[in-house]
């Protein structure tokens, strides 16, 4: 293959994708292009940008260079067409509904979900008259089953935050083809330097930037990424993208922007007129995070395992779910969907019950008791007296978050050290 045609590996695409040495300074970092606006070149061309004839700046809450940078280096990483980055990962699922779904509109999401998710898609999302309908990932066949003619989308996560459940993505997707709705996967705990939903026939993917893409526990941000391979024309069941846009002069973003025209829609309808935008210095953070993440990855990877490993064998410990680990329930898929590794993330049951929770994340000392995961460093968090604790208890154990969980983010630390201060801490 001549260097021209080559396709650029995983960690090189983690470094360069979007970016170039800066024009006119030679600055080989991406400039933090810290601007609300952009000056235009005449009459002419501000009419192109506001009409969509032409690419290019207008207002830094439909778009930034700095941003342009990380949609284009998560795009190139997940194999997507294009991607919107937003204020949060909570933000790029409300533009993700609200582009797909009109009032009175269902769709169907995973019941083992990261909790914050499980309550937007209750509560928040009713104000839009948005409905949810849940289903198991592990009956696959329930997903089908909640299919109505209402049904506008699929939901679910690859990894699933906190239960540590790998999602069987494949027939799922099959599932949502046959109906012609677009599958979306928030791949957040996985990232795709582990798994590439694309590839398992996602349609939309989804990530809270805040987490392992950024790595470090220091910026929020979000993003959409379009796979490009959802037709939004043939069943008309999609109007922001089959119906002409009186905004745009009626112009048909599916049949002027094809295979990108789902990112464009979530940018010119949804960001512009809701206006979550990511902070260009945000983005920076992130973008740079990125250029180190197949290093963290698979560090997070073999001392999580490693951890879970200890766990397991631990007189405390009634039970760990891990993926990667031998004899897990979701072992088998693990090796299917993240065969580098289950990530940084996993769930242990405490002898103890809730008390012992409560007392495990008091007596840790390296690991820092905060409500996040992805960073370099060790976290841990009791979610049923946290992050999870707005659910029902029925709800909790159906989230993987029932009151003898704690859920371990295992960081980049050296692993004799985290697996010491979890012993001590258990003692």
């Amino acid at each position: 293959m001549a260097d021209a045609e080559r396709t650029p590996g995983f960690d090189t695409l983690a470094i360069h994708a979007g970016a170039k040495p800066d024009p006119t300074t030679g600055a080989r970092a991406t400039p933090i292009y810290q601007t609300a606006s952009y000056v235009f070149d005449d009459v002419d061309h501000a009419a192109s940008l506001f009409g969509l004839q032409a690419f290019g700046n207008i207002y830094t809450r439909i778009g930034n260079p700095t941003c342009a940078v990380l949609e284009e280096r998560v795009a190139a990483l997940e194999g997507g067409t294009a991607a919107l980055a937003v204020a949060s990962g909570h933000a790029a699922q409300v533009i993700v509904m609200q582009t797909l779904l009109m009032p009175g509109d269902e769709f169907i999401a995973s019941k083992k979900l990261y909790g914050g998710s499980i309550n937007q898609f209750n509560h928040a999302f009713k104000s839009f008259g948005w409905n949810v309908v849940w289903a198991d990932p592990d009956d696959i066949s329930a997903f089908e089953r909640a299919i109505t003619p209402k049904t506008k989308a699929i939901f679910v996560e690859s990894i699933a935050n906190p239960g540590g459940t790998v999602t069987d993505l494949e027939p799922i997707g099959a599932i949502a083809r046959k109906a012609g709705i677009p599958f979306i996967v928030d791949n957040t705990l996985a990232s795709p330097y582990l798994c590439k939903p694309i590839d398992f026939g996602a349609d939309i993917v989804v990530h809270s930037l805040t987490k392992f893409l950024g790595g470090h526990g220091n910026s929020i941000g979000g993003i959409i990424v379009d796979a490009g391979t959802f037709n939004w024309s043939r069943d008309k069941k999609y109007p922001m993208l089959c119906e002409p846009r009186p905004e745009y002069a009626g112009i048909v973003l599916h049949e002027t922007f094809g295979n990108f025209a789902f990112a464009i829609a979530c940018r010119v309808l949804g960001l512009r007129d809701l206006g979550p935008a990511l902070s260009p210095f945000n983005a920076f953070l992130i973008s740079t995070g990125i250029e180190t993440l197949p290093l963290r990855m698979q560090r997070h990877c073999d001392n999580a395992l490693a951890v879970a490993e200890f766990l397991s064998k631990h007189p405390s410990v009634a039970w760990v779910s891990y993926g990667s680990l031998p004899g897990d329930k979701y072992n088998a898929l693990a090796k299917k969907y993240v065969p580098k590794g289950c990530g940084a993330v996993m769930t242990i049951g405490l002898k103890g019950g809730y008390e012992a929770g409560v007392k495990l994340v008091s007596n840790v000392k390296l690991f820092s008791h905060l409500a996040n995961i992805g960073d370099t460093k060790s976290l841990i968090i009791h979610p049923a007296s946290t992050t999870h604790r707005q659910l029902s208890d029925q709800q909790k154990t159906a989230a993987g978050a029932g009151p003898d969980v704690v859920r371990l983010s295992i960081g980049i630390e050296d692993v004799a050290d985290i697996i010491a201060d979890l012993d001590q801490g258990l003692k």
